[in-house]
């Protein structure tokens, strides 16, 4: 009870800061498409979606692995560890996110002349490949405020970084030329950049004042070293490859597009209003399943440590019917006002079309965040980065196939069962854990009524 009472507290502080970012970023996203267009808008996801490749390597799991590790000690009941895992964490990014900022910046030409096919995305890369060492530390950080509970530190810093980033955006466009979309883009970049710089400075400092509760000691028996490189490289492996097919895929849309027909500006206009436009506004509302998502992984694993299975079960099953409820009434939503929704917004018809497209994914694509912050919280994280390769490695082959023949329609197929594919493994997989759980312990030494009293059985 006690679990639940915790993750619902997180879960609300979580969700409203969520709602109220998303919004934001809902504005600025409405703001922009009017600023650079549907095809800026398209450069721009392009950019975005190798930027993400080389923000995968720069993370290498540290996240979760900090957000897994702190929780043991915590469940453990270990201050000394605490300070020794994190202090393997943040060296850990440092090591990783300046590689990927170097990796980025000398293959940026290569990679938007070659990959991308586009020179106007250069520029753009080589600013996002300062962002590479910020994002790796804050995602440390964020791990460790995660498994603490202290979620609104970090809260207050990404919305100080969002509206930050904003301003930043927002002067940076007003002093690139109107209608110049390689100028526009790397304007969005820079702002980001520097709103990357300001995130990291202040959850450093945010950091720095919460570890001294912490008292340093020995850590010597913990193999805090080895425990972290066990949870974070293999997350980190099967994070590559799928961020690298993720990105393929991407990339392979706006020529997939201009083979069935489309032009150049065509296709980035196509791909960016569906990827640009109608995916945030689908997404928009799970911020909620987003929050229980995250907060769901160490409160799981603090249960595990503490071989709580039957609170565990209870929870996983009490959040997968709200999560349902919740993404059936916003399905339903989206379903019957798309049209509205399209113009209001966008003052476009064909948002509001492939958004009611859209809608019936609903409750697989929101119940599925859940569904995989439970794998994780219960050490499946390996499994559900599994599962994720796969989606990802079917979407790239159907895109590749489809997408000259079906256009976009073939887009929103793929979309779907990609989305449907990864549900159906990830639940089964939640399932087998449960059920292979139940079985270890009613086999484990002892009589019923030991275990129903709770004495320990004998041993031999």
């Amino acid at each position: 009870m006690a679990l639940r009472k915790k993750l619902l507290y997180n879960t609300a502080l979580l969700s409203c800061s969520s709602i109220l970012m998303s919004c934001i970023g809902m504005a600025f996203q409405i703001w922009l498409v009017g600023r650079i267009g549907t095809t800026g808008i398209g450069l721009y996801q392009l950019v975005c979606s190798v930027t993400m490749l080389c923000a995968t390597l720069a993370i290498s799991g540290i996240r979760f692995a900090s957000t897994r590790l702190v929780s043991e000690e915590i469940g453990a009941e270990n201050c000394a560890g605490i300070r020794g895992a994190m202090g393997r964490c943040l060296a850990y990014a440092g090591f990783f996110g300046s590689a990927a900022a170097v990796i980025l910046w000398f293959l940026a030409e290569p990679v938007g002349f070659l990959w991308i096919g586009d020179a106007r995305t250069v520029a753009s890369l080589r600013i996002s490949a300062f962002s590479m060492p910020c994002i790796s530390l804050c995602s440390a950080f964020s791990g460790y405020f995660t498994a603490c509970g202290r979620v609104w530190k970090p809260t207050l810093v990404h919305l100080a970084e969002q509206l930050a980033g904003i301003a930043l955006v927002a002067l940076f466009l007003g002093m690139s030329p109107e209608g110049d979309i390689e100028k526009s883009c790397a304007a969005v970049m820079a702002g980001r950049l520097a709103a990357d710089i300001l995130s990291l400075l202040l959850m450093a400092a945010v950091y720095a004042a919460d570890r001294r509760s912490y008292c340093p000691g020995d850590t010597g028996g913990l193999r805090l070293t080895s425990r972290m490189l066990k949870i974070a490289l293999p997350l980190a492996v099967s994070a590559y490859a799928r961020s690298a097919l993720s990105t393929m895929q991407h990339l392979l849309v706006p020529h997939g597009l201009k083979a069935a027909g489309y032009s150049s500006d065509g296709a980035l206009a196509g791909y960016g209003t569906i990827q640009g436009m109608v995916l945030p506004i689908v997404l928009f509302p799970s911020c909620i399943m987003s929050a229980v998502a995250e907060l769901i992984i160490p409160e799981l694993t603090e249960a595990q440590v503490r071989k709580d299975q039957e609170d565990i079960r209870r929870t996983v099953g009490a959040l997968f019917r709200i999560s349902l409820l919740l993404s059936g009434a916003v399905a339903v939503f989206m379903f019957l006002f798309a049209d509205m929704l399209g113009m209001v917004i966008y003052k476009s018809g064909e948002a509001g079309h492939y958004i009611r497209l859209l809608s019936p994914l609903i409750p697989i694509m929101y119940t599925d965040m859940t569904v995989d912050g439970c794998l994780k919280g219960v050490g499946q994280q390996v499994w559900s980065m599994g599962i994720n390769i796969l989606d990802a490695l079917t979407g790239l082959l159907l895109v590749w196939w489809l997408l000259p023949r079906y256009a976009l329609s073939a887009y929103i197929g793929i979309i779907y069962f990609g989305e449907i594919l990864n549900f159906v493994l990830s639940v089964f997989r939640l399932w087998q854990t449960e059920t292979l759980t139940l079985k270890s312990r009613r086999s484990a030494p002892g009589t019923a009524a030991q275990r129903s009293q709770g004495r320990p059985a004998q041993r031999t």
